[in-house]
């Protein structure tokens, strides 16, 4: 028998498979290698940054806004909020117990409130169910436990923080409206980012659950002058997130521009104060709530800047300015009547009543259907027959003056001190024996409404502009199916009917012809400001268009005669002299125009009431006045929901903001060098 070998002997085909799989292996970490170091190295590094990297974003200071004098409407405050990073507690229970309770006495926040989560700074849970929230999701991330404390306690806060170990306090710029609600409706408010406009202002550098955007007012419209550049900086994070330093360049913010307003802030106290006294009595009278909205705009005619505008009810923009309140904001869109959210001013659309006579007034003159001296007699009512049964008199319509027994034979200029129903009606739409055919018709009212600022937005600063509404045929016939009809044209030549205009359009439509025909843009803003008060950029006054420079400057030819426009301006200050704001709206030392409005209306809550008696519906008041007569140097408009005749009511509230406005003059005058 052979001995057995000493030793293995391995098979060199065994020991070659072992090689080839070892070198097998090797080229699979190879590959792995490459392809995590080389091919997606870049991909790997990325995710590393971004694990140990964050973009830190860096709020910009919002601008402020000024009135034209340079009294500060608009600044940014510290609001100091009391916080708690729940891993930087102590251990000991007792200790963290002791913490809540010195947290609840100097906050009022209690210690134990249950309640569901909610967004930072709502009431309603305490600071334990805070801090254990804070806990669960983010550890290391500073929760606020109280926001708005008030500076003492920040103070307080700070001075103890060495034995409040976790407890931290922040200060963030929060707007403060020093004017408040005198002037929210112009200046708006601030609220978070809507979430379907998140991806639109993350791309701008914001950060939506932190920044805040302009809602409406002048911080709406102006929001991205005013909000500025968020900077940005890079810092590097350990494990727990906390940030270690810094990397890279840091691209600081860049302030937001600030605004100076055309707004007179003593005009607008005397405005909004001669309003709601004016309401006031007007609702103590009635016993109820007879008139819930009113509006007062100031305007330099020559510039169309905006001295003042109120619109009442309104709202306290200081209390939107850190969260917006819900029960607050319930309680603002519940107001189905005064819908104080609103600015009645450039959005609230309102029968014009007489005033939208003076666009008729220069029709009727430019096209000749009537002359300055020619009268038109008014018996107090006319009637007109019914097109379907023009032999039946019990189908006529009549249609009044607001003086029932008449004014007799009338001229033009007489025609719009009295404000004579029965002349315009039939100037407007033509009537037998006194003006025949179709009168000035409804086109071309149309045609001279719109010259002078009716029908369409004016282009104001500020956002949520309605158009008002200029009627014909074509507009009847689509949306009430019906046909047009002469007492159609007497209603619209008058102002009432269908036709519908805005505060503003109002008392642009007056503007023009106070100061020979120029439409000027009505605007808000005078200058944007850098940081330093240095001027950025002068807005200035911008002509539309005008009707009496005898060229086509406007979309359509809406060519005046000037010495149309001048009988127009005669007849207004007759109404001042002798007219039907005699009395009600004059002043006693200076000269003055205007013209009265009494707007007939019916709507949702007066057929609710049966407010609307057939020849007796419920009237709005208006008047617009400007002064000197001779150089105009401001214009006004009064609009009072339900407030009855316009001398009576609009008349003495235009009047007062006129005293004011000389008044005020008297004393910069005075006290200039």
């Amino acid at each position: 028998m052979r001995a057995p070998e000493s030793g293995t002997h391995v098979p060199p085909f065994r020991l070659a498979l072992t090689y080839l799989v070892l070198a097998g292996i090797a080229l699979v970490f190879l590959v792995r290698l490459y392809q995590l170091q080389v091919v997606e190295g870049e991909r790997y590094t990325d995710l590393a940054n971004e694990n140990r990297l964050t973009n830190v974003n860096l709020a910009a200071p919002r601008g402020v806004i000024y009135d034209r004098n340079g009294f500060q409407l608009v600044r940014n405050i510290p609001s100091f909020n009391v916080t708690i990073t729940p891993a930087l507690l102590p251990d000991s229970l007792a200790e963290v117990e002791a913490i809540y309770q010195t947290l609840s006495d100097l906050t009022g926040v209690p210690v134990d409130q249950g309640g569901p989560p909610a967004a930072r700074c709502v009431a309603g849970r305490g600071v334990r169910q805070l801090a254990e929230e804070g806990e669960t999701i983010s550890p290391y991330d500073a929760w606020p436990i109280a926001c708005n404390v008030p500076e003492e306690v920040a103070r307080i806060l700070r001075e103890r923080q060495t034995d409040l170990p976790g407890v931290g306090v922040e200060a963030e710029p929060v707007r403060d409206y020093t004017t408040g609600e005198l002037t929210s409706a112009v200046i708006g408010y601030l609220g978070p980012i809507p979430e379907g406009f998140a991806q639109e202002f993350e791309d701008l550098g914001f950060r939506t659950d932190r920044d805040k955007i302009g809602y409406t007012g002048i911080e709406g419209q102006f929001q991205q002058a005013l909000a500025g550049q968020n900077g940005l900086k890079v810092v590097v994070e350990d494990v727990a997130r906390q940030p270690l330093y810094e990397v890279g360049p840091v691209r600081q913010p860049i302030p937001g521009y600030s605004l100076r307003l055309t707004l007179d802030t003593r005009l607008q106290t005397a405005a909004a104060t001669a309003l709601a006294n004016r309401m006031e009595f007007l609702n103590r009278f009635a016993g109820e709530v007879r008139t819930p909205i009113g509006v007062v705009i100031a305007m330099n005619p020559q510039t169309g800047e905006i001295l003042a505008m109120v619109t009442l009810p309104t709202y306290e923009n200081n209390r939107m300015a850190r969260f917006i309140p819900a029960d607050y904001y319930n309680q603002l869109i519940s107001d189905d009547r005064g819908r104080p959210l609103i600015n009645h001013a450039v959005s609230g659309e309102f029968p014009p009543g007489s005033t939208f006579k003076m666009a008729t007034a220069i029709g009727i003159l430019n096209e000749g259907v009537v002359t300055p001296t020619e009268t038109i007699f008014d018996p107090g009512t006319i009637s007109i027959a019914n097109r379907y049964f023009p032999n039946d008199p019990g189908q006529a319509k009549d249609f009044f003056c607001w003086k029932r027994d008449g004014h007799g034979a009338i001229d033009f200029l007489h025609g719009v001190a009295f404000s004579c129903n029965v002349y315009f009606y039939s100037a407007a739409g033509g009537f037998p024996g006194e003006i025949e055919g179709d009168g000035l018709g409804i086109d071309r009212i149309g045609r001279y409404a719109r010259s002078v600022g009716y029908g369409f937005p004016l282009g104001v600063d500020l956002p949520g502009e309605e158009n008002g509404l200029i009627p014909d045929p074509d507009w009847k016939r689509i949306n009430l199916g019906e046909s047009w009809s002469t007492g159609d044209t007497y209603n619209a030549g008058t102002g009432q009917g269908f036709v519908l205009a805005t505060p503003l359009q109002v008392l642009t439509s007056i503007a023009t012809l106070a100061n020979g025909g120029r439409v000027m843009w009505p605007h808000l803003v005078q200058q944007i400001l850098d940081g330093e008060g240095n001027i950025v950029q002068n807005i200035a006054p911008r002509v539309l268009w005008d009707i009496a420079d005898g060229t086509i400057t406007a979309p359509q030819d809406w060519n005046v005669d000037p010495s149309v426009i001048r009988l127009a301006q005669e007849g207004m200050h007759l109404v001042t002299t002798e007219g039907t704001a005699h009395g009600w709206g004059d002043l006693e030392s200076i000269s003055s125009a205007g013209k009265t409005g009494t707007g007939e209306f019916c709507d949702a809550y007066m057929l609710s009431r049966n407010a609307c008696p057939a020849g007796d519906f419920p009237t709005h008041s208006w008047y617009v006045g400007y002064a000197p007569f001779e150089n105009p140097e401001i214009a006004v408009v009064a609009f009072v929901y339900n407030g009855g005749e316009g001398a009576i009511t609009s008349g003495p509230i235009v009047k007062q903001v006129l005293e004011a406005y000389f008044a005020l003059k008297a004393i910069d005058t005075a006290s200039s060098p």
